[in-house]
């Protein structure tokens, strides 16, 4: 259980991670892409900032109100992303159905993994 648990939020965390590096080091295309999607570009550095701060909070498991904030963050970007992008047609829904499927399997796992800290 160990394993799978850290596998998939290992991948949700690259996953979110590679996205707000995108978001911050190539603003110009990615603000383009969010223009052709219909959402407004002024998102897309709060948007990695939330990002980064919400893979720390899953990561330090300090906060239990925090951590679940971020899992649920994330599943509202992966879940937006993914019908975004299967609207658009624009074949880039792979990353955030990867996403979506290692956040299940890392929240559902996490208390068994860490059952005092839940």
């Amino acid at each position: 259980m160990k394993i799978i648990y850290w596998i998939a939020t290992a991948v949700m965390c690259i996953v979110f991670l590679f996205s707000a590096y995108n978001y911050f080091f190539n603003y110009e295309a990615m603000a383009s892409y969010f223009d052709f999607l219909n959402f407004p570009r002024w998102i897309v550095y709060p948007l990695a900032t939330a990002k980064v701060l919400g893979v720390i909070a899953v990561l330090s498991r300090v906060s239990p109100f925090l951590k679940e904030w971020a899992y649920a963050g994330f599943f509202f970007d992966a879940a937006l992303a993914f019908t975004a992008h299967q609207i658009a047609q624009d074949g880039g829904w792979m990353f955030s159905a990867i996403a979506l499927v290692a956040l299940i399997i890392s929240r559902a796992l996490e208390p068994k993994v860490f059952p005092a800290a839940t």
